[in-house]
């Protein structure tokens, strides 16, 4: 693929820029360059050995080819500001409205004048100017494709209403430097428009940004990725502001933008070349979502001898996430934290694969953004972590479950061993909801009627408790839907799964006991949780079922239980001769009539 075309991140495309070389020029102020923190070496097994972006830390050491250690510094960031300025974005509301409507001029002179007129510092006549450039400049898809029609000064850009990155820049230095702005144009590499992961960049510079100085320091921006993105084949731009790329944070700016001049990137010491290749390509969605850091940091990773590749993430606050491993969201175990995520992979196949991740603000609303992506090299396969069809992600209780209605889970992790083939989830829950759930594998096939049948649900009070009997050894999925009882219909919503391990081939559970709708989830069974009893026995039955008359078994003959002391009804009635044993209720005493409401099947001899 051409250079040229690895520019724009996220589909903004960007070529050379015009009067390309003024910034060699440029004075770079005493104390503008991010001084790194040098810590002790210590060895951590929670990080990788790759460069960490943002963190002020050193990471670890690395040996380079000749096997001399070379220390991997790590550039400070305190992770509560994107920007190396400071800014209240919420003063700039104002202005931003104002200067982002202001209609184009004949000349950059004049609409300088007219953009920069409610700004009353440099910092918001650079504000101003910034919020212009990126809501008024088209990218040049056009010129783009044909360099002889590109528009490269600043005049023609403005005249043409659209430019390359060359152009922005260009027209951005003009405007800034009319404004009484020291700015510089930049030049050097980006992971841009057609960057793969692992790519090497050499030869002439692909993109073109800015820097300018503020309380006589400098500062990093880039206004053709602040405007928007271009579609996959670059044949269509639209608008879509960033914020991101405004001031932004050196140790940050410096993990998709990489100036031929090392001194722009404003860190000392820089960063090198093979280092910028050999990092991670995060999105500025990455950071504007509130993610903090992602392990492992390098973006080719392999999965263990287990056949399983672990990727974490850290986040200021909830966050939720998908991911797709060769664009299909499957192989892989996602579990939420309030502060991240853990993602388990197991890629079904051998072989190199793509692993995306996407992140999305729960509380917004918003639609997941792509935010990185890893290539994955598999050489072992896990088949005992073959995922069922149906499976989804998030697995396991976390904050969305309880924004659900979910709380004080008793099985607080995702995945469940069991070894004799049974057990139990309980969770404290709102009054109004009312549950059902599923069972699933994709070791072999459950009727509908076996998937829901291995599941039994009671109820005391807010606690809620799901019994499960597991039909053979196999990995299942164990899915939990709710609704509100108040709500009318019979539309459950998807609230929390689990992953159910059992390797014992010995185990075979019988389905639960058929409830009828006239068993309620306060009801309690003790005994027999099996479904299907054995013929010509004696077996005891022990169930709570509180306010009703009476409760009896009806077989060949109808027996009645009796209530103890504590509320239970215990009784004893034989399967001779019986195909099936009903549980019935009698809910007051001079009813004639009698509901059925536990259905058990007999063996035959």
């Amino acid at each position: 693929m051409e250079q040229g075309k690895r520019n724009a991140a996220e589909g903004s495309c960007n070529v050379g820029f015009a009067e390309a070389g003024k910034h060699q020029q440029a004075e770079v102020f005493p104390g503008s360059t991010i001084q790194v923190e040098i810590h002790p070496i210590k060895r951590s097994q929670r990080l990788s050995k790759k460069l960490s972006f943002g963190k002020g830390f050193v990471d670890d050491t690395i040996k380079t080819h000749n096997s001399k250690e070379k220390t991997n510094y790590a550039y400070p960031w305190d992770r509560s500001n994107l920007k190396s300025f400071p800014v209240d974005l919420g003063k700039f509301r104002q202005l931003d409205a104002y200067s982002s409507k202001v209609k184009a001029k004949s000349s950059v002179e004049v609409l300088v004048q007219e953009v920069v007129k409610q700004a009353h510092s440099e910092l918001e006549k650079v504000r101003a100017i910034w919020m212009w450039v990126t809501h008024n400049i088209e990218y040049d898809v056009e010129g783009f494709h044909n360099p002889g029609l590109r528009c490269g000064a600043a005049e023609e850009v403005l005249r043409a209403g659209k430019g390359v990155c060359g152009g922005y820049a260009s027209l951005f230095q003009k405007m800034c430097s009319l404004a009484g702005i020291k700015c510089v144009e930049v030049s050097g590499y980006a992971k841009g428009y057609g960057y793969q992961q692992g790519m090497h960049f050499t030869g002439k510079s692909d993109h073109a940004w800015n820097a300018v100085v503020l309380e006589e320091k400098w500062h990093l921006l880039d206004s053709t990725w602040g405007a928007g993105k271009c579609n996959d084949d670059c044949s269509k731009f639209t608008f879509q502001y960033d914020e991101f790329y405004f001031l932004t944070h050196p140790a940050l700016f410096v993990g998709n933008h990489f100036p031929l001049e090392r001194q722009w990137q404003l860190l000392e010491p820089p960063l090198s070349l093979r280092q910028f290749e050999n990092a991670l390509d995060k999105k500025s969605c990455f950071y504007n979502l509130g993610l903090l850091s992602i392990l492992p940091e390098s973006p080719q990773i392999q999965a263990g001898r287990e056949g399983k590749a672990t990727v974490m993430i850290e986040s200021s606050s909830p966050v939720q996430f998908m991911h797709t491993l060769n664009e299909k969201q499957e192989d892989g175990i996602l579990t939420l934290r309030p502060d991240g995520m853990k993602l388990e992979i197991y890629p079904q196949q051998s072989g190199k694969h793509s692993l995306k991740i996407y992140a999305s603000n729960h509380d917004a609303g918003e639609e997941y953004s792509f935010v990185c992506e890893y290539q994955l090299q598999c050489k072992s396969v896990n088949k005992e972590m073959r995922l069922p069809a149906g499976f989804s992600n998030p697995v396991g209780p976390s904050w969305l479950t309880e924004s659900k209605g979910l709380h004080r889970p008793s099985q607080c992790g995702p995945l469940i061993h069991t070894q004799d083939g049974r057990c139990f989830f309980g969770f404290s829950v709102e009054k109004d909801l009312s549950f059902t759930s599923k069972l699933i594998t994709a070791a072999f096939c459950m009727t509908d009627d076996e998937q829901r049948r291995h599941i039994f649900v009671s109820r005391n009070g807010d606690w809620v408790e799901f019994k499960l009997q597991l039909p053979r050894a196999g990995l299942y999925v164990f899915n939990i839907y709710a609704k509100k009882k108040s709500v009318p219909g019979n539309s459950y919503d998807f609230v929390c799964n689990y992953l159910i391990s059992c390797t014992d081939s010995s185990v075979q559970w019988p389905v639960f006991p058929l409830a009828y709708a006239s068993w309620m989830e306060e009801y309690e069974l003790v005994e027999p949780l099996v479904g299907v009893l054995p013929a010509n026995r004696d077996v005891r039955f022990k169930l709570k079922i509180p306010k009703v008359a009476s409760v009896s078994v009806s077989g060949t003959d109808t027996h009645k239980l009796t209530q103890d002391v504590d509320g239970y009804w215990t009784g004893t009635c034989s399967t001779r001769g019986c195909k099936d044993l009903n549980v019935m209720i009698q809910e007051k005493h001079n009813d004639r009539s009698y509901s059925f409401v536990l259905n058990y099947q007999v063996k035959n001899d």
